[in-house]
């Protein structure tokens, strides 16, 4: 099971329905079965309202029923991160993963806004799971990773994108991941794809280099807590640590 933006024209990701066709094939050449699909609600260029995935998330599955493909998708949303995040939860403006309790969270690049320990709280309070998507891409988080340990602790989540762990962001953004995977500071791992090229679905060569450098017990801990979010059921945690960094050179 993986997170990506599959659906057409809603994001950055697929533009046609062709173009989703193929990352579909690509998908299912991968071994994968089951996508949640996880469009931007609002960022700007893009706003998706739960009723419109919902539909384009029908329609795709019944092509790819129509032309034998074996790929199911499920509802999801990228959530730009604001202040009201619980309102709009009540009044069903934004979609959860799924329909359970988890929830994907988007900081800003560059930053973290003060007041997302108060969104936390109040999300936490309410019964759902803030998921905070690739962190090890958060400019202020890689300065002070400190930040995100608190965050885990304090009850959010986190993802990683598989082209972070294969360095197609860097080599700090590499390292960093690699030290929130050893430190028990994130849960999932997306593919994230947005095409079969340029961002191409990297999850089975990602999954194998964890299996690889961390041991067999992360890579199962990975597939297993993904099929545990799509049941909405708790998944597997291990006590996270401290990440130091390095300060030679600023690089972690």
């Amino acid at each position: 099971m993986i997170f990506t933006p599959i659906l057409p024209c809603l994001d950055d990701g697929a533009k046609t329905e062709e173009e989703s066709l193929a990352m579909a094939i690509d998908a299912v050449a991968q071994g994968i079965t089951t996508i949640i699909a996880t469009p931007h609600h609002k960022n700007g260029r893009y706003e998706n309202t739960p009723e419109n995935i919902k539909l384009h998330i029908s329609i795709l599955n019944k092509l790819f029923k129509k032309v034998q493909i074996p790929l199911n998708l499920l509802p999801g949303q990228e959530i730009r991160l604001n202040g009201d995040m619980l309102k709009d939860m009540k009044n069903n403006e934004l979609l959860t993963l799924n329909h359970s309790k988890y929830l994907f969270v988007e900081l800003p690049d560059g930053h973290v806004p003060r007041y997302f320990e108060q969104v936390l709280f109040e999300l936490l309070i309410a019964g759902y799971v803030p998921i905070i998507v690739h962190p090890e891409r958060n400019e202020e988080l890689l300065q002070h990773p400190y930040m995100l340990y608190e965050f885990v602790k304090q009850g959010a989540l986190t993802q990683i994108t598989a082209g972070s762990i294969k360095g197609k962001f860097g080599r700090k953004v590499q390292k960093f991941s690699h030290k929130l995977i050893r430190a028990n500071l994130t849960h999932f791992i997306a593919s994230d794809a947005h095409n079969t090229t340029s961002r191409a679905f990297l999850l089975g060569t990602a999954l194998t280099e964890v299996k690889w450098k961390f041991g067999r017990d992360y890579y199962d801990r990975f597939l297993e807590n993904s099929q545990l979010l799509v049941n909405n059921l708790s998944i597997n945690l291990l006590e996270p640590t401290m990440v130091t960094r390095n300060k030679l050179l600023g690089l972690l």
